[in-house]
């Protein structure tokens, strides 16, 4: 029998120091993974990072299957967490840019480990899945 205090704290930091314990953080933590792990953040993120500064038109073509209201509202609650800035260019029509902030950076940087870790394990997962499915059929 493994001991659960042998289990790293899912609240541990990478070095193994302990995580703080403002509730404010936690809270904070839980509500950006819940934001982020939302499919068109992620989208949005990734579209940032290999693209740079885009107009809205653009992003919602590269983002793929999104419509004018999810894109806007996700952008807005983007910008809202600092993660994209918006700039309006007094032009006529006007033209609106959108580009990822040093946080958003720093995030799409961080969720870039996710991708490493997927691609690392991707047959494990899929072989996993098989036994499963075969299990339950």
């Amino acid at each position: 029998m493994v001991s659960t205090s042998a289990r790293p704290s899912p609240h541990a930091h990478p070095d193994g120091a302990s995580a703080p314990t403002d509730p404010r953080v936690e809270a904070l933590v839980n509500e950006l993974i819940g934001r982020v792990a939302d499919k068109w953040t992620m989208i949005i993120l990734e579209v940032l990072t290999e693209h740079g500064e885009l107009r809205f038109t653009r992003i919602g073509e590269l983002a793929g299957n999104i419509s004018q209201k999810m894109l806007t509202q996700t952008l807005r609650q983007m910008e809202r967490d600092g993660l994209v800035v918006r700039t309006v260019h007094p032009v006529i029509p006007p033209k609106v840019e959108y580009r990822l902030t040093d946080l958003g950076l720093s995030l799409a940087e961080a969720f870039c480990g996710v991708w490493i870790w997927a691609e690392k394990n991707l047959d494990r997962i899929e072989s996993s899945r098989r036994l499963f499915d075969e299990r339950k059929g």
